[in-house]
């Protein structure tokens, strides 16, 4: 077992430094527009002229913030103080308030809506870049965002966060995040990234209110987007939380399990913490019994009684190594971590892009990448693999 752990603490050392964050580090500066590109495709060639969104910029500054905080590697640095800077200088809007969605590749707005998933994000990134460098700014526009989303989004009467506003704060009428979500006014997704923003947050900004509705994300989760019965998230809701949809998503399930703990235990909370640690089990135990193959990749989605994405996506490969390392801490039980190390096989083997560097988008059941698929972009981030790795490292040494 000792073993077992200091290879894997290695492997894992290893990716991070070695390889994910380098790929980021000497490909995706932007030197003549500044900040960072919008894409980088499949085959490591740079799209100069896609749009730059906010949430890849956000999760930028997390990650390398994280980073540095994690072993205080100024290369790291230097990147989240490039990711702060351009963050602050471009992609907040000082007139109306809030986040740009996406800019143009020199930093002009093309699309102003508010998306509080993108403003969940920028919290994100913001308090964990405060917590790297002391910033008074970083936590300050945190606390800004944080008001913002409490005045605007937050369903006073029935509780939970709308989803999208223009950038005068209207309701929209297309809500979704993206093209393949359902057009509802509340989303398991966004709760979600709303719940890391303001646990990250809280670890910076001790603040009543702010712990007041981290508590109430919690309940939220536990009551209203929780399956009892399924033991995954319901992932579509109308404003009165009447579920929309019956698709379930392996990768949030996970994720969210220990998410939901973490926050749990930064409130300080004896009775959520014991919940959430029952909950986080439920949900790990449910997944290693539908959503993880026989070669140790977790398939993506499923509706109603049945898998019908069996694709392998990165990022809940790497979501399924924290949720089973927690689970494995939780219980003491072997199986947990022995899952784990059949998951970073999986990675390893399959989803690990060996020759041209950082992980492949997804690929079949079969194992096979869709090698046409981005290695940056609006969805393509350093934000779970290097948050898999930084997790890991911090719990298993």
């Amino acid at each position: 077992m000792i073993r077992k752990t200091k290879t894997f603490l290695k492997e894992l050392g290893t990716e991070l430094n070695s390889h994910i964050l380098p790929f980021w580090i000497n490909r995706m500066t932007d030197k003549e527009n500044k900040g960072f590109y919008g894409r980088i495709d499949g085959h490591n060639k740079v799209d100069p002229e896609a749009g730059k969104g906010s949430v890849l910029n956000a999760r930028i500054l997390w990650t390398f913030s994280a980073a540095f905080n994690a072993t205080h590697e100024e290369d790291y640095l230097n990147m989240a103080n490039q990711a702060y800077d351009y963050c602050i200088k471009f992609f907040l809007n000082r007139q109306q308030g809030g986040v740009y969605w996406l800019l143009d590749p020199r930093g002009k707005p093309l699309e102003k809506k508010n998306q509080i998933y993108a403003l969940a994000f920028m919290v994100y990134g913001m308090s964990e870049y405060y917590k790297a460098t002391g910033i008074s700014q970083a936590v300050e526009e945190s606390v800004n965002l944080f008001h913002l989303i409490e005045k605007y989004s937050f369903d006073n009467s029935r509780n939970g966060y709308f989803e999208a506003f223009d950038e005068n704060w209207e309701l929209l009428q297309d809500l979704r995040l993206s093209d393949k979500d359902a057009n509802e006014k509340k989303t398991m997704n966004t709760h979600l990234h709303i719940l890391e923003a303001y646990t990250n947050l809280y670890r910076t900004w001790d603040d009543p209110f702010l712990l007041k509705q981290l508590k109430n994300l919690i309940l939220l989760f536990f009551e209203k987007i929780i399956d009892p019965e399924t033991w995954h998230f319901k992932l579509f809701f109308d404003e009165n939380w009447n579920s929309r949809d019956s698709t379930f998503s392996f990768g949030h399930d996970i994720e969210g399990s220990w998410l939901i703990q973490e926050a749990a235990v930064a409130s300080g909370d004896e009775k959520l913490i014991a919940q959430s640690k029952e909950v986080a089990v439920r949900m790990v135990d449910r997944i290693i019994a539908e959503g993880i193959d026989q070669d140790g990749g977790l398939f993506n989605e499923g509706r109603g009684n049945r898998i019908h994405d069996t694709d392998k996506h990165w990022w809940p490969q790497a979501e399924a190594l924290v949720g089973l390392i927690n689970a494995w801490e939780i219980t003491g039980q072997q199986k947990y971590f022995d899952q784990a190390l059949h998951v970073w096989e999986f990675i390893k083997k399959n989803i690990i892009d060996r020759k041209k560097g950082e992980w492949f988008f997804r690929v079949s059941q079969d194992g096979k990448p869709y090698v046409e698929e981005d290695k940056a972009g609006l969805w393509k981030c350093p934000y779970h693999n290097s948050r898999a790795c930084l997790e890991l490292i911090h719990r298993l040494k």
